[in-house]
C-alpha cells in the first residue's frame, strides 16, 4: 500500500469549503494510479491561490522529490480536474525517483510528454489542452538543439515567454512520446517511466526530418557540464 499524506495550509480557512472534496479526489487519484503503477511515498501539499490555469482553477508542480504543491482557487473547485492534475503530477513522482530531476529541456519535454500521455492512460478522454497546443514550424528543430542543455529557458518553452506559443512544450513533448509510442507499441508511459531523455532523442530526429531538414547538432549542446539547479516542473 502507498504511504502518502495530505497538508492543507488553511490556517486562515481559505480551504474549510473543499477540504472534504479535496481528499476524496486525492484518494481517487491514489486509487486510479495504483492500478497501473507502483507508487512510492510522498506528500501532497495544498494551499488556496489565484496564480492558476485560468480555466482549470488550479495548477500543480513538483518542488522536490516525493512532493506535489496544488495550489486551488476554492470557488471553482472541480474534483473532476483535481484527479486528472494528480494523476500527471503522479507519473513524474514516479519517473523522478527512478531518473531524476528534469535538468535539461530533452529531461523536461519527455518528462511532461509521459505524463500527459499517463493521464490518458489512466483516465482516457482527450489530451489535456497544453498537450493538444498547435506546434508552429520549427520547433521540433530549435528542440533538438538545445536538447541537452541544463540553462534552457523553462518560461519560453512551456509558458509562452518568448517566441515559442505558449504550452509548446508541453505540446510537443506530448507529440514525442506519441510517436515514441507509434514506433514501439508494447510499450507505455509506465513502462517508459524509468527511460531516460536521451533514449527518445532518435525519436526527436524523425519529428525534426519531418519538420523539415535535419538540423546539425549544436556542439554547445553536447558538452558536458555540471548539474544545473532546478528548473522546476509544471
Amino acid at each position: 500500500m502507498t504511504v502518502w499524506n495530505i497538508h492543507f495550509l488553511s490556517a486562515r480557512n481559505e480551504l474549510v469549503d473543499v477540504m472534504s472534496e479535496c481528499r476524496a479526489a486525492a484518494r481517487k487519484a491514489v486509487a486510479g494510479v495504483r492500478q497501473h503503477a507502483e507508487l512510492p511515498r510522498f506528500d501532497l501539499v495544498v494551499r488556496a491561490g489565484r496564480d492558476v490555469a485560468p480555466d482549470w482553477g488550479m495548477s500543480a508542480d513538483l518542488p522536490a522529490a516525493g512532493v506535489i504543491h496544488l495550489t486551488l482557487n476554492p470557488e471553482r473547485f472541480d474534483e473532476a480536474l483535481v484527479i486528472r492534475s494528480l494523476t500527471r503530477k503522479l507519473h513524474q513522482v514516479i519517473r523522478r525517483d527512478l531518473v531524476g530531476q528534469d535538468r535539461s529541456l530533452g529531461d523536461a519535454l519527455v518528462s511532461e510528454g509521459l505524463a500527459g500521455h499517463f493521464v490518458l492512460q489512466v483516465l482516457g478522454g482527450q489530451p489535456d489542452p497544453w498537450d493538444r497546443t498547435t506546434l508552429t514550424s520549427g520547433v521540433a528543430r530549435k528542440a533538438m538543439n538545445e536538447w541537452s542543455r541544463p540553462d534552457f529557458d523553462q518560461p519560453r518553452w512551456f509558458l509562452g515567454k518568448g517566441d515559442i506559443r505558449k504550452w509548446g512544450g508541453y505540446a510537443l513533448g506530448h507529440k514525442l512520446i506519441a510517436q515514441h509510442l507509434a514506433m514501439d507499441p508494447g510499450q507505455d508511459a509506465v513502462s517508459l517511466a524509468g527511460l531516460r531523455a536521451d533514449a527518445f532523442r532518435p525519436t526527436m530526429r524523425k519529428l525534426v526530418n519531418e519538420d523539415g531538414p535535419a538540423p546539425q547538432d549544436d556542439p554547445e549542446a553536447d558538452r558536458p557540464t555540471e548539474p544545473a539547479a532546478s528548473v522546476g516542473e509544471g
